[in-house]
């Protein structure tokens, strides 16, 4: 497993900023910035305020206006980007390995300098609004929002990251700048950077722009994690050609040494063209044109997702044959042979290769499992874990996993 391990080194600067440099033969470079704050560390007058703050970092600073910003990150030529999820915010860069320390300098003056012009801050808003009226379109999106709905009660969970229209329109600019002072400090922050520079010579590039960042978090809010609750509920909409219908469980309460297995169960279960759920609801019985998993691990979220679109008329159907395909893993009808769970890890060892030979996957991998106190190299023990995975570790966490969904169907008028 020694040709899996990466060249890494952790500094600090004397601000608190926590920075990994990574060191690969590569002609890019990657920088990525990420921030403990997101939407679970909100009140509830401030529901879209990580997301808003995300987007205002790119409207203007003390030494660019918006226009000459992202012009400037335009010409770079690479890709740069940030998001805002529950747990926390980044915000990426990946170009030449020439232009890293141009790349530096504007993340640094984003973060840093941002001015949160009072015009911009009124357009912003409503370029927010519209997103929150496209996501209503997305029947996808849409969906997934109101089984959260469903399945929690004071989870912050049961709250969209983008806010709604009107806890965006009355995020005033002193509510802004005070939740940037109180979050946007270097204590609260972690870069990684991947390139062929050597760790130095990073780290250089990093204290020039960086070192002059001053602050610390302010305010520690508690998190609160609940399990969803097991009830099935419908809503409906206009102007739908199909229904969904979407699953979520939890598993906060589920050992650390059980997450591997999920995965594994995870792939089988919903993630591939020829997963137990694609084959039974499209391939036998023409049920879907798609079907899909998706399992969020991030420390406070915790959850497991199905979800797929059916006519009206096939809902009870599928409803049917998911349970019974839940209900046929846990029991051990449907078997996982040694040449299933062989082709299992053949799969999940593909996925960690493909993100330790890019750059930018490989630094937002590093970053997130950071931004948590997990350690960065995870997942060549889990490569050590999973020659001894057996069939059994698999049912057991079906066991563990797979019970009282909060389902939610989504109903064309």
């Amino acid at each position: 497993m020694k040709d899996l391990n990466f060249n890494s080194y952790v500094h600090k600067l004397n601000n608190g900023l926590k920075v990994i440099t990574i060191k690969r033969d590569t002609q890019l470079a990657s920088v990525h910035i990420g921030l403990k704050i997101g939407a679970i560390y909100e009140s509830s007058r401030e529901k879209g305020i990580s997301h808003l703050i995300e987007h205002m970092l790119f409207k203007g600073t003390e030494k660019r206006d918006n226009e000459k910003l992202n012009e400037e990150l335009e010409f770079l030529g690479g890709q740069y980007n940030a998001y805002t999820d529950y747990n926390c915010t980044v915000y990426g860069v990946t170009a030449l390995k020439e232009e890293l320390k141009n790349g530096l300098e504007l993340l640094s003056d984003m973060i840093i300098n941002p001015v949160f012009d009072i015009e911009e801050l009124k357009k912003e808003k409503k370029v927010i609004c519209a997103e929150i009226k496209a996501s209503k379109d997305d029947i996808e999106d849409y969906s997934l929002k109101k089984i959260h709905e469903a399945a929690f009660d004071k989870s912050p969970l049961k709250h969209d990251v983008a806010g709604t229209e009107s806890s965006v329109n009355r995020i005033s600019r002193k509510m802004l700048v005070d939740y940037y002072k109180s979050y946007y400090t270097p204590d609260n922050s972690i870069i990684t950077v991947v390139s062929s520079y050597d760790h130095k010579e990073a780290f250089s590039m990093i204290e020039e722009y960086f070192s002059n960042w001053q602050g610390k978090r302010t305010i520690e809010v508690p998190i609160i994690k609940e399990n969803n609750r097991p009830v099935e509920k419908v809503s409906h909409k206009q102007d739908m050609e199909l229904s969904t219908v979407t699953y979520l469980y939890t598993y906060h309460d589920m050992d650390k040494d059980m997450e591997l297995p999920l995965k594994i169960l995870n792939m089988r279960l919903g993630e591939s063209s020829n997963s137990i759920l694609f084959r039974e609801l499209r391939e036998k019985r023409g049920l879907a044109y798609d079907v899909y998993t998706y399992l969020d691990m991030s420390k406070n979220v915790k959850s497991l997702y199905i979800y797929t679109a059916v006519a009206k008329e096939n809902i009870n159907e599928t409803i049917k044959t998911i349970n019974r395909c839940i209900e046929d893993i846990k029991s051990g009808e449907i078997v996982f042979n040694d040449k299933t769970v062989e082709l299992m890890k053949k799969v999940h060892k593909t996925a960690v290769l493909s993100t330790l030979e890019d750059p930018a996957e490989l630094g937002n991998y590093v970053l997130h499992q950071s931004l948590e106190n997990e350690d960065i190299y995870e997942y060549i023990s889990e490569m050590k874990e999973l020659e001894g995975l057996r069939a059994d570790h698999i049912y057991s966490v079906a066991g563990c996993v797979l019970n009282e969904p909060t389902v939610h169907i989504l109903k064309s008028l």
